[in-house]
């Protein structure tokens, strides 16, 4: 097998119809049997865009399949001496039990939230009605907090094989084929829940259990290892090893290790805003045209800047961009506000939106340095109720125009949004903290001149973006990936802070199960 690249325009390269007969001729290739596409990558550093497209050539046998992992090629469980229970089945826990199925120990998942299904109901009641279902809600239920909330399968870590390995899963579970290729690969909030959904049933079939609406209230540590955890409803769930992957947003779960004197750590995170520009805008930015046309996609961006408050420097930067996408709420309480954004996978809204948030370390969580190692924790639950309580206590989000808000003003009114709930104009510096806002301002007039046109009043500002990562982490040892303290329980994931989306949470949630069969295979 050889490698070559071509280059092709917008409308060859997204042409599906079209895209193997213009790249089989420009290789002067037989047929369009003789090669596939590796990677596909938008180039827009000059003023015609291009698409660059590295192509796999056969020589003499043929291509080796793309896809060498095979549901039906796992053991049934059912019956296995080993369990593993599994707190939270969100990708790393979906993950985990898949790796566990494969490695022939039989999972347990316990899920506060419902099914992909039942969950959409909860969904449109926070959305139209303002309600707000603590354990059924765009953070919690099958999935976790990616399934509702855009499914983009991006990730910085460098273990492409890993990587490679989790994107297979999901086509061998329904995804298309072109998250293989793509360059920043991505599902859409409205096909993933399928493919949740099929992990699930791989899982039962193989011989695993998944539970919903079972919340778990209690650890039971006998000399310092984890015996047992009870549910809401009385049950004691027993087992050889506990992987907790309960996402960054199971509060009352950090709150109950801490309670239980389960070792936790207070860690940095990231708080802010979402802003939303109409995404004709960030087109004409990027793609340096009036109209992108029907074949470039919506375009992206990403940004960052470090700046200075009261002498600290902080970085601020872009987080979760959703282009063609919608900005959804994402509370998991009543009395709270918080935005988080999507997009659907043909990303077709008129609307982008990116959170952009700024770096919160230790030391400036000082005023809640009373609640020890939940300070963060604090801290982030203190914005997001001052935000509902400013917007009117509904899930009416606090907004301002983009100008407005870098001068102080407050916004006579606000464009159209894709915010559901909808929007209050507010001033965001009564919202958020002065380290916050500050550098809020500083940033954007910074991100104005690295994007001409991004800085204007028909973007607003959203608040508040504060759920991007965990203020807490579960500390585990760096080779057995086991607490440090209390043994057979293994932290995962974003919520316990080694995690920071789809595709790593899902790699953490296998590296988890391998480490669970490695270190508890023969200890009974």
């Amino acid at each position: 097998m050889i490698e070559k690249e071509v280059v092709l325009k917008p409308e060859e390269a997204f042409n599906e119809e079209e895209i193997l007969t213009v790249i089989q001729n420009r290789l002067g290739l037989k047929s369009i049997t003789d090669f596939r596409i590796a990677k596909r990558s938008i180039d827009a550093r000059s003023r015609e865009v291009k698409v660059r497209i590295k192509v796999e050539i056969a020589e003499n046998d043929a291509l080796p399949s793309r896809i060498n992992y095979k549901i039906e090629d796992l053991p049934n469980v059912h019956d296995s001496e080993y369990l593993a229970v599994i707190i939270g089945a969100g990708p790393a826990g979906l993950f985990a039990a898949l790796r566990l199925i494969e490695l022939g120990w039989k999972p347990i998942i316990l899920e506060r939230g419902k099914d992909v299904r039942s969950r959409r109901r909860d969904l449109a009641d926070i959305n139209k009605k303002h309600i707000v279902n603590p354990e059924s809600n765009y953070c919690f239920g099958e999935g976790g907090a990616g399934t509702y909330s855009d499914g983009k399968l991006y990730t910085r870590s460098k273990k492409r094989g890993d990587i490679y390995r989790i994107l297979e899963i999901l086509v061998a579970h329904g995804a298309k084929e072109d998250i293989m290729i793509d360059a920043h690969p991505h599902i859409g909030t409205n096909k993933l829940p399928k493919i949740i959904q099929n992990i699930r049933e791989s899982i039962l079939a193989h011989g695993g259990e998944v539970h919903f609406d079972t919340k778990v209230t209690g650890f039971k540590v006998e000399e310092n290892e984890l015996k047992s955890v009870t549910t809401a409803n009385g049950h004691e769930f027993k087992a050889d090893a506990f992987i907790l992957a309960t996402g960054h947003s199971a509060r009352d779960i950090f709150q109950l290790l801490h309670e239980n004197k389960i070792l936790i750590e207070a860690k940095p995170f990231a708080l802010g805003v979402r802003v939303e520009h109409p995404q004709q805008i960030i087109d004409k930015i990027q793609y340096r045209c009036e109209e992108r046309g029907p074949y470039l996609p919506a375009s992206s961006y990403a940004l960052v800047h470090q700046t200075y408050f009261e002498d600290k420097q902080r970085g601020v930067f872009s987080f979760c961009m959703c282009p063609g996408g919608f900005i959804v709420p994402a509370a998991t309480e009543s009395g709270e506000i918080v935005v988080n954004g999507m997009s659907p996978s043909r990303r077709d809204s008129r609307f982008a939106n990116s959170g952009i948030v700024v770096a919160i370390e230790l030391d400036d969580m000082e005023e809640f340095k009373q609640f020890g190692p939940l300070k963060g924790l604090e801290l982030q639950k203190s914005i997001e109720q001052n935000a509902c309580k400013i917007a009117g206590n509904t899930q009416t989000a606090p907004a301002q125009r983009l100008i407005d808000f870098t001068q102080g003003k407050f916004s006579k009114d606000l464009p159209h949004t894709s915010y559901q709930p909808g929007l209050f104009s507010a001033r965001m510096d009564e919202v958020l903290p002065p380290y916050i806002t500050e550098r809020l301002k500083t940033a954007f007039k910074a991100f104005g001149k690295k994007m001409n046109g991004y800085f204007t009043n028909e973007a607003i500002i959203v608040g508040v973006e504060s759920r991007t990562s965990s203020p807490v982490r579960i500390p585990r040892d760096k080779e057995t990936l086991e607490h440090t303290e209390t043994k057979r329980l293994f932290p995962c994931g974003e919520g316990a802070g080694y995690a920071g989306g789809i595709v790593s949470a899902a790699m953490d949630g296998e590296r988890c199960a391998e480490k669970v069969i490695e270190i508890y295979q023969t200890k009974k």
